[in-house]
């Protein structure tokens, strides 16, 4: 008998959630409504009161968060090399110019000694990603930003439920984007959320997110910017309404998926693993690092003969500053050679809740059989 396929990621819905959705959808309120009203303020009650406003996506909400912090052309932004290509793009987007500086090889988190010879008097903002949920310094971060006036714009698409100094990401700092996409650790189906305190910011986060449309008692209406669209559905934030409650739970069992990785791979000579960290980290993915240069196969090889035992295996993430958009900007190969190892040797491990330990004992058992057969 074959075994199931393992994907990389899965999320994980409850019986009570779908059937909630079934209960929108028959409500005849598809749109921005009382469960986008309930959810953000469940959000933020999460995050220790502060105001939270739900989105489409954490890149809408990174876009919007830049454009309301009044950052634009002539700008720069200082971001890390290795993310998913969005938190460059975002910055772009807004006409400002991502700079990008290296990370650590093995938390893959932005190096903030590189960050502080970044900045010149152009920069505005920093933009760090707490990478797989393992939260970045946040006391060296918000000192720096404090010593050079600057905003910072946390990248928290990996880190809902993440902590630091026991303190979530998000219920502290300055704005802070989060992601619900179907692969993180809660979801909405596509969605996130943007963290902010000013009234006037929240005012202009609210305008961006919806057309730029000010409504009146009266009936009539005002334009007062350019806004987009990212309103958040309320059949999204019934999902969501759904997930926050199970969140703590579905980290905790993400936390004992990576110790037992951790448990097995340890010793396995072929493989870099990702930094530990410590309870707050709350896990969105595993992704050790294969020794390709002791290896007679390449990744792509090595992701086909892992599908191939049905395991599922991802990439997170190609270095940014590769890309053609970015090397037009000037930046090539030996600019951040962290980023560049990790982009070439990165693996993306099955993680999810509902994974069983029999599951990681099967993806370790395979991944050693493979890399012992494949060893030059």
């Amino acid at each position: 008998m074959s075994v199931p396929f393992l994907p990389f990621t899965r999320p994980t819905l409850d019986e009570d959630t779908i059937q909630g959705v079934v209960e929108v959808l028959r409500s005849g309120w598809l749109a921005t409504g009382p469960n986008v009203a309930r959810f953000e303020q469940a959000l933020s009650e999460y995050l220790g009161g502060r105001a939270v406003r739900v989105m489409t996506s954490a890149t809408a909400g990174l876009e919007i968060a830049l454009l309301a912090a009044g950052i634009g052309p002539g700008d720069e932004v200082i971001t890390p090399a290795m993310s998913f290509t969005a938190t460059a793009n975002v910055i772009a987007r807004v006409g400002a110019r991502p700079v990008f500086v290296d990370v650590d090889l093995d938390s893959r988190n932005i190096d903030l000694a590189q960050v502080e010879r970044a900045i010149t008097p152009a920069t505005r903002a920093l933009m760090p990603v707490h990478f797989s949920g393992l939260p970045v310094d946040m006391e060296w971060l918000y000192a720096l930003a404090q010593q050079h006036k600057l905003r910072v714009i946390e990248d928290a698409a990996h880190a809902i439920g993440s902590s630091y100094g026991g303190r979530r990401i998000g219920s502290f700092g300055d704005l802070v984007c989060f992601s619900f996409h179907p692969n993180k650790n809660m979801t909405t189906l596509e969605g996130g959320a943007l963290v902010a305190d000013s009234p006037a910011e929240l005012a202009a986060i609210d305008l961006h997110r919806f057309h730029g449309l000010e409504r009146f008692p009266d009936g009539t209406m005002q334009v007062s910017l350019p806004g987009g669209k990212s309103n958040l559905t309320d059949v999204a934030a019934r999902v969501g309404l759904g997930q926050l409650p199970r969140l703590d739970g579905f980290n905790d069992r993400r936390r004992e998926l990576a110790g037992r990785y951790y448990e097995l791979l340890a010793d396995e000579p072929l493989l870099r693993l990702p930094a530990r960290g410590d309870a707050g980290h709350s896990w969105h993915m595993f992704a050790p690092l294969l020794d390709l240069p002791r290896l007679s196969i390449t990744r792509g090889e090595f992701l086909t003969l892992m599908r191939e035992q049905g395991i599922g295996v991802g990439v997170h993430y190609p270095a940014i500053h590769l890309f053609s958009y970015y090397r037009a900007m000037g930046y090539k190969d030996g600019d951040f050679p962290n980023a560049e190892r990790i982009g070439r040797e990165t693996v993306t491990l099955p993680l999810f809740p509902t994974m069983a330990d029999r599951d990681v004992d099967r993806v370790c058992a395979a991944l050693r059989t493979l890399l012992n057969e494949k060893a030059r």
